[in-house]
């Protein structure tokens, strides 16, 4: 049996590969049962930065491809330009990868929290759908264990950055100071609050939020003192903003080049800095070629998300001795359970032979009272579990193949028992 990972994320594919196999929290229910046409069981973790299939197979080989047909039909590319993007991991190499997303390791940002609550969010989803299994549910109760860890015994988290803090500072160095200007964002979620309250700092004095509904912009604006608009009315928001965040979980552009080209023509003196945080992205790409129009997506956080990476060194060090001790502890607990069906083969052959001698032992000895039958019963258990213990603590702490088949052949265990 063995755990597969087939992911893409933000060190192997740019955010025109990764917006077609985003998956958002609201669209997960109904991207699994596609992805369970291509394999019973497995559990889709998609954020901004990342879309990783994680399952666990007898036949690994089947695991991958499946997930790699599963990623192409979303991409619609041939294998061959797939294949630039995508990594494969196995085992122990999967696991610590996962624990590393959810410690937030692998963030661009590191030590963000939000990816810890998308692990969870992955693996209820792959619950509702039946498709997590005993060993992919203990991978991510372990991982999310792991994070939780990282961020109380450690200081990764600690005034980190997150892309919507980062992308705010990016807008700054173009527009100076921020006091006195205004900022639209467009999206309601945890982003777009996030953006908002870290703009609000900077000293932003104006504040206009679109959302998916005028509930959650309003609710949004409440908080920060803002104005809700609905998205009709970007066009006229779009002639006095100095900033535009864009944050939506969207299936489509909500800024195209005829928008902003429109607003830029009343106001060509004055610079529009776009930060386009979300994936898929919000805003076509095009607009970048609008005079006095400076448009970043996610991708281009990068710099800053370096000196961020640097500043915690200390702390990743920290964080990578907790993540070692939790992946020793489930490498034992699956080493285990890759042999329990063997175990389990054994201990049944042994409990017949046990129980077959000890029947006929008793019915040659009719005067034993029931004391002494119960008595006969604890002893012959007792031997057995005694013979078969170094055996089977041997077989959980170095179940490799070879010594699994070597048992199987020193105890006869048909193909039935193999489990």
């Amino acid at each position: 049996m063995r755990i597969s990972l087939v992911g893409i994320n933000h060190q192997t594919a740019p955010v025109a590969i990764r917006e077609k196999v985003a998956i958002s929290t609201s669209k997960l229910d109904d991207a699994l049962p596609l992805f369970r046409s291509y394999i019973s069981r497995g559990i889709i973790l998609s954020t901004c930065n990342r879309t990783e299939v994680y399952t666990i197979d007898s036949d690994a080989r089947h695991t991958e491809k499946a997930s790699l047909d599963f990623l192409k039909a979303r991409l619609n590319i041939p294998d061959t330009a797939l294949l630039q993007y995508v990594y494969l991991l196995e085992d122990r190499t999967a696991v610590e990868h996962l624990f590393r997303v959810a410690s937030g390791l692998e963030s661009m940002i590191v030590g963000e929290f939000e990816v810890l609550g998308q692990v969870g969010h992955a693996l209820e989803a792959a619950e509702r759908a039946g498709m997590a299994n005993l060993p992919l549910r203990h991978i991510f109760q372990s991982a999310i264990r792991t994070g939780r860890r990282v961020r109380e015994e450690t200081g990764i988290s600690r005034n980190a950055l997150s892309v919507s803090s980062v992308a705010v500072d990016l807008a700054a160095r173009i527009v100076g100071d921020l006091k006195g200007g205004k900022m639209l964002v467009i999206g309601a979620g945890e982003a777009g609050r996030l953006a908002a309250k870290v703009a609000k700092d900077r000293g932003i004095s104006h504040m206009v939020v679109v959302g998916r509904t005028q509930e959650r912009a309003s609710a949004l604006a409440a908080q920060l003192g803002g104005t809700p608009i609905s998205s009709g009315n970007l066009r006229e928001e779009l002639l006095t903003a100095n900033i535009v965040v864009t944050c939506a979980g969207a299936p489509h552009r909500i800024l195209g080049v005829g928008q902003v080209k429109q607003a830029m023509a009343r106001r060509p003196e004055l610079p529009l800095v776009i930060i386009d945080i979300a994936v898929p992205r919000n805003v076509e790409p095009a607009v970048s070629q609008i005079g006095n129009v400076f448009l970043y997506n996610i991708d281009d956080l990068s710099e800053l998300s370096q000196l961020n990476r640097r500043q915690r060194e200390d702390e990743i060090q920290k964080a990578s001795q907790i993540i070692a001790d939790e992946l020793d502890k489930f490498t034992l607990w699956w080493q285990e359970f890759k042999v329990r069906p063997l175990i389990r083969a054994i201990t049944k052959k042994a409990e017949e032979i046990r129980r077959s001698h000890l029947d006929r032992t008793v019915k040659k000895l009719p005067h034993l009272t029931k004391e002494e039958q119960y008595s006969l019963e604890m002893m012959t258990r007792a031997i057995v579990s005694k013979i078969l213990k170094d055996p089977i603590q041997y077989l959980k702490a170095n179940g490799s193949s070879n010594y699994a088949e070597m048992l199987r052949e020193i105890f006869r265990l048909d193909e039935e028992n193999r489990g």
